[in-house]
């Protein structure tokens, strides 16, 4: 007879996203996520699988949970400008601890770059439609005369991603907020119509 799960999966999912987002995949060992999630081994493997399935249900829940607030910051205010500085705000978290432990999804692409075929699918999914989104907000606001007509969507989008990385990654090394409030502000200026 098998025994039920006697574990809320979500609530050890969070502690295992935790956990890979403070150590990486390969430093987080399953014995530090057993700790972490508050389980057994025969537990773990019955509900999520391996340690490589469940990174990949954490960083796929990781990056949906994301995108979904990516989009509502992006698309919160009337204005595109707007909406642009809210949506690279929204990831310079006051809390240093939350800073500290940046983006899952650049952390994973920082460890496993391109030899890990399922990150990638997740990783171009995510960036595609968040990307499209940002065109869209860009063309919006050109039309407003809020956004500098020159700006092809596409590469404005582009730029915008990268910087949204190398965001991430200036947090994870420490970056404060208050410089990184002023380096929106810079971003969003160089795209505003003067």
């Amino acid at each position: 007879m098998v025994r039920p799960r006697e574990f809320d999966r979500d609530a050890a999912l969070t502690s295992a996203m935790t956990l890979f987002r403070q150590k990486g995949f390969a430093a987080t060992s399953t014995d530090d996520l057993l700790k972490a999630m508050g389980i057994g081994r025969q537990s773990m493997y019955n509900a999520f699988g391996d340690k490589w399935q469940l990174y990949l249900e954490v960083l796929q829940t990781y990056q949906q949970n994301m995108l979904g607030a990516h989009l509502t910051r992006l698309n919160g205010p009337a204005s595109p400008l707007d909406g642009i500085r809210d949506l690279l705000n929204g990831l310079v978290p006051s809390d240093d601890a939350l800073r500290a432990l940046g983006c899952l999804g650049v952390s994973a692409v920082g460890e496993f770059g391109t030899s890990e075929a399922e990150l990638g699918q997740l990783a171009q999914k995510v960036s595609q439609a968040l990307g499209a989104r940002i065109a869209e907000r860009i063309r919006e606001g050109q039309t407003r005369g809020e956004i500098d007509a020159s700006i092809e969507p596409g590469e404005g989008a582009a730029f915008i991603q990268t910087t949204m990385t190398g965001f991430q990654v200036a947090a994870r090394a420490g970056a404060g907020v208050k410089d990184m409030r002023k380096l929106t502000d810079f971003v969003v200026g160089r795209l505003a119509a003067h």
